[in-house]
């Protein structure tokens, strides 16, 4: 009971410490919404800009809670600062004319959202009046997993990965709830946000997995930031396949980067470049696909009964190879389950 009552302790001292975080965020981005755009875009406004890309890289590293450092990382060492290159260029979501006014920019720029487009078909092709009910039952599944993880030991080891797998994607759903959540309090209803994920379990090949159906946020600036001008500045010399192929290459080696610099934030052990590899693979797997893709011309095509196993087959027994290798051998599975048990009891939720 002492060791609980220590670990809600700790719990809340971290509570406080991430409220003061974004409290130090949103003042940064005031700074970048007043002064930045009145410098010329390029290096100069790169320059204004690196004092807070610097701080975001900072403030997430005295958070040591699973469930608070992956948000702190991924909004703002991630998201945010790609979000905030892309807008000393001129470019990217930060990016608007006219200028967004101040509480869409702040949103924006904080959280993983994208203002809705008119003739975004992913966009459209979700209906959002569903994700309540669909929230609803994710968290239901989720408590349930967390209890069936307390006989993991019993379980075949292949059923613990994708438990884990589902865990993740009903965890990232959350948070993206969460931000979306936040957007209509203080920004309003008006502001409507493209979703997060398009059922990537119903993905046909590993260019619709990452490109149209998991984390498109990530996606979209990813993208932006690194495949559109790789692609552009070698496509002319390498021509238009080649130039595609290293533009995907180049970008999931820079994500693979970014989930090792994740992964060294929440455990805060030597990088084994197991997650790089991860990506790396998956960049040369899609790649490959794409020059497959355009060799047959739409004469030859899977039909879904078939690509759909397969993709999500070989996502999970990859990702359960070289993805999540190494946070489980640190214990983050026991960590991320304790963590969930002190947050219900903290809110008055130990029943569920």
């Amino acid at each position: 009971m002492l060791i609980f009552h220590k670990g809600n302790m700790e719990l809340v001292e971290e509570l406080k410490t991430f409220i003061n975080l974004w409290i130090i965020a949103i003042f940064s981005i005031c700074y970048c919404y007043l002064i930045p755009p009145r410098i010329s875009h390029g290096a100069p406004r790169l320059l204004s800009l690196l004092p807070v890309i610097t701080l975001f890289f900072i403030l997430p590293l005295p958070i040591s809670t699973v469930h608070l450092a992956f948000p702190a990382f991924f909004f703002l060492v991630w998201l945010g600062n790609f979000k905030l290159l892309l807008f000393a260029f001129n470019r990217g979501p930060l990016s608007s004319t006219p200028p967004l006014p101040i509480l869409p920019f702040i949103a924006i720029a904080l959280l993983p959202i994208n203002p809705k487009q008119a003739n975004n078909k992913i966009s459209d092709s979700v209906d959002p009046s569903h994700k309540p009910i669909l929230l609803a039952v994710k968290a239901v599944i989720l408590n349930v997993m967390l209890h069936f993880y307390k006989y993991k030991d019993n379980l075949n080891w292949d059923v613990v990965i994708i438990l884990y797998f589902i865990h993740m994607y009903i965890g990232l759903e959350f948070w993206f709830a969460i931000a979306a959540f936040l957007v209509k309090i203080f920004v309003g209803s008006g502001f409507i946000i493209e979703p997060q994920f398009n059922e990537p379990y119903l993905a046909t090949s590993l260019q619709d997995f990452w490109g149209r159906r998991w984390n498109l946020m990530s996606s979209s600036i990813l993208r932006a930031s690194v495949y559109n001008p790789i692609r552009a500045i070698y496509t002319p010399t390498l021509g238009r396949l080649r130039g595609q192929m290293l533009a995907i290459l180049v970008t999931f080696v820079v994500s693979g980067i970014m989930h090792e610099l994740m992964y060294l934030y929440i455990l805060r052990v030597r990088p084994t470049w197991e997650v790089t590899c991860f990506f790396l693979l998956h960049g040369v797997c899609t790649a490959v696909e794409v020059a497959v893709k355009k060799a047959v011309n739409g004469r030859f095509q899977l039909h879904r009964m078939l690509s759909v196993p397969v993709t999500v087959a070989f996502v999970v027994a990859t990702g359960g190879w070289l993805l999540i290798a190494q946070p489980l051998r640190n214990g983050v599975d026991a960590k991320v389950i304790n963590e969930h048990s002190m947050i219900l009891k903290l809110l008055g939720l130990k029943g569920l």
